[in-house]
């Protein structure tokens, strides 16, 4: 089929050209842009906390009265709590993973460095910590229980031994042999020794840029009157667990109030929420912008139709083919969708570096557009199909009577 008579055609019908081709261009460069945000976002919320979630919960426990002993409702509880049916582990925690909430320290090597050398947030726990988080343990040894010691809320941390995360011990010494190795929580002495690596732990801040630095301190620090718990129940006894807990420490002790008990799922999913939000949104702009792009070129092709029919006639009554007329309708729309399609990669690249300077977003990758072309050709194909289908079964002898 010759190109000619159809960009003919065409340019004797600009406005619409024009039009459909301006969608179709923003179409791509808006549904490639936000396809690569909705990507960030789920590989955003896919990341691994390091935490056992499925069976982990906890909750903060708040004395009140004269004479509470927090220090020795920390031992009770634990005591209570491990040796209840279901309980797999449980440790005392300042914070959680996800929790957008907790303790960050800087961790230097040398005393009074001016600039620390990596950022750390601070778990706060016993012996159990390790075991009820979930972490794994992949060098060096967890903590022994005399290790773990008192202090009170506001004390500095200068804990004889700690517990790092493979990224944070990477970050502190880069040639791997972190284990045994001293650095300061503090700018002064003394020091902490590394006796173990996790695998993993996740920072309680989502947007942190080091989410993975984390660090445990064996202690037993209640902010005040306040502590948090940290529990791992049996496989598939999570439910019931949480119920057992929130009454049985409710009874064990009339002179505290127990907090609200929260699973690691739900903080998940309340952590990353707005990244939900906003990747549901994306999508609904995209399937709305591909919707109307398939309408807009079903009404465009539809009007043509009729404008045509006398022209579709005669080609008919010549000895075309219906075939023909509907390769002519397609190969009409593939002009249309490319001419729209390349400037719609320049628009959407175009975005992309606007989103890199504005919001320091990634580079969209390149082969998003060629993906994109691939997926509007296919969309305007489809889209066309209807009205040129009407078109080729247009009889001849009815095409040539109309005026």
């Amino acid at each position: 089929m010759e190109i000619r008579p159809i960009l003919s055609a065409l340019m004797r019908s600009k406005v619409s050209m024009i039009l459909i081709g301006v969608q179709v261009a923003l179409t791509l460069a808006i549904v490639c842009n936000a396809l690569f945000i909705i990507g960030q976002r789920l590989d955003h919320m896919n990341r691994p906390s390091g935490m056992n979630e499925a069976d982990t919960f906890y909750f903060g426990s708040s004395g009140f009265g004269e004479g509470f002993d927090a220090q020795a409702a920390i031992r009770e509880d634990l005591a209570t709590l491990r040796q209840m049916p279901g309980v797999a582990s449980a440790t005392t925690s300042n914070s959680v993973p996800m929790s957008e909430g907790g303790w960050s320290t800087g961790i230097s090597l040398q005393p009074k460095q001016k600039t620390s050398t990596a950022d750390s947030t601070i778990y706060i726990v016993d012996e159990k910590a390790l075991d009820t988080f979930g972490a794994k343990l992949i060098a060096g040894r967890d903590f022994k229980p005399e290790e773990v010691t008192d202090l009170v809320f506001g004390d500095r941390l200068r804990p004889s031994v700690i517990i790092v995360t493979k990224a944070l011990a990477d970050k502190l010494f880069p040639d791997g042999d972190a284990l045994g190795k001293s650095v300061y929580l503090d700018e002064d002495p003394p020091t902490s020794t590394i006796v173990g690596i996790v695998e993993r732990t996740q920072q309680p801040w989502m947007s942190s840029d080091s989410i993975e630095n984390s660090t445990f301190v064996p202690a037993y620090m209640p902010y005040g009157n306040s502590t948090r718990y940290l529990v791992r129940a049996e496989p598939g006894r999570r439910d019931e667990v949480m119920k057992a807990v929130e009454q049985k420490l409710s009874e064990s002790n009339t002179s505290r109030i127990i907090g609200k008990v929260r699973s690691m799922e739900e903080t998940r999913a309340e952590a990353y929420a707005g990244d939900r939000a906003m990747a549901i949104i994306l999508s609904a702009v995209i399937i709305s912008l591909l919707a109307i792009t398939a309408l807009g070129i079903v009404g465009m092709a539809s009007f043509w139709v009729a404008q045509r029919t006398r022209q579709i006639g005669t080609r008919r009554a010549l000895g075309a083919s219906r075939t023909d007329i509907l390769r002519y309708f397609q190969t009409e729309n593939f002009i249309i969708t490319t001419l729209g399609l390349v400037v719609g990669a320049v628009l959407a690249y175009a975005f992309s570096l606007w989103m890199m300077k504005s919001y320091q977003s990634p580079r969209l990758p390149w082969y998003y557009v060629p993906i994109g072309f691939l997926c509007l050709w296919t969309l305007g194909q489809l889209a066309v199909l209807g009205p040129a289908m009407r078109a080729s079964r247009v009889p001849p002898a009815v095409a040539t009577r109309s005026v």
